[in-house]
């Protein structure tokens, strides 16, 4: 059992290694830049304290996917779209440039604006034709709340780092819509766990709760009435900060003790398709827990 594990890992292809040592060193990066502000935040604001780690970490993991792997992402630009290799290259070098950005909390202004813009014309681009085929598929709808939320997640780092300066009121439009965004995408995914409680939770995408995690509908009943609860209270505007800090924080616990040992076991697999998805729902998991809790950093404590 232990010598097929060991081959396993043995035999990671260069872009699970790229992507997890991307990772890695945005993590310790990261985690670098906030140690002050976590070491003199209470409670809870410790998590929230994290919100540029947990959203550049998926953005380095990403790049690096990119970047490792391009020529298999080539069919992802549109067709209407020349030069598709250079996009899947450009696009992994912009992810890597943002998430070293906000880590570092250097020039967040521009690269959570311009990280934003980018989701959303991913979102024009490429999810919206595929729901206008086939409208029905709940998959299709769920990348469009999930990839909205993290590029009005973008919009709401890139509004903090303008408080404060002259262009504050362009700021406060951006954390705006941002917070409007990361609400729909809280209160759909929590519609979409009540109706799906056996799919992992959170971003309720297609892949179930491996069997070895106790408690599958508890967990997932939980989370959807969280999701829906702080949600509504984040787009009403009503104790933003609050809700915004008890939902990030719930979704960093699901990313630690949910979808961990999902990665560890996906790693542990000798199928690359399957390291990569671990990988994927982990740090798309991570991105949405970023947005949130970008979204109380950003929320006075007034309100």
């Amino acid at each position: 059992m232990h010598t097929t594990i060991l081959a396993a890992f043995l035999e990671i292809s260069r872009t699970v290694v790229s992507m997890c040592g991307a990772g890695i060193l945005l993590f310790l990066v990261a985690l670098w830049a906030a140690k002050t502000d976590v070491s003199h935040a209470r409670g809870l604001d410790k998590i929230v304290a994290l919100s540029n780690l947990c959203f550049a970490i998926p953005l380095a993991v990403f790049g690096a996917l990119h970047l490792s792997d391009a020529k298999s992402l080539m069919p992802m630009v549109p067709s209407y779209m020349p030069w598709p290799l250079f996009w899947a290259y450009f696009f992994g070098f912009a992810l890597l440039a943002a998430s070293l950005s906000i880590a570092t909390r250097s020039q967040v202004r521009w690269s959570g604006l311009l990280f934003g813009i980018a989701m959303f014309l991913f979102v024009a681009m490429l999810i919206i034709p595929g729901v206008v085929a086939n409208p029905r598929d709940r998959i299709g709808w769920t990348l469009i709340f999930r990839e909205s939320s993290f590029g009005g997640g973008g919009w709401i780092l890139a509004g903090n780092a303008l408080r404060g300066q002259s262009r504050g009121k362009g700021g406060r439009k951006l954390i705006t819509g941002g917070r409007v965004l990361v609400a729909l995408a809280a209160i759909f995914f929590g519609v979409e766990n009540f109706l799906h409680p056996a799919n992992v939770p959170g971003v309720p995408l297609e892949k179930l709760m491996p069997v070895w995690i106790p408690a599958h509908l508890l967990i997932g009943y939980l989370t959807g009435a969280i999701l829906m609860v702080a949600g509504a209270s984040i787009l009403l505007g009503k104790k933003t900060r609050i809700a915004a800090t008890y939902l990030g924080t719930w979704i960093v616990l699901l990313v630690l003790f949910i979808y961990g040992p999902i990665l560890i076991a996906a790693l542990a697999d000798p199928s690359t398709g399957v390291k990569i998805q671990g990988i994927n729902y982990f740090a798309d998991t991570l991105l949405f827990a970023g947005a949130i809790l970008a979204l109380a950093t950003a929320t006075p404590r007034t309100d």
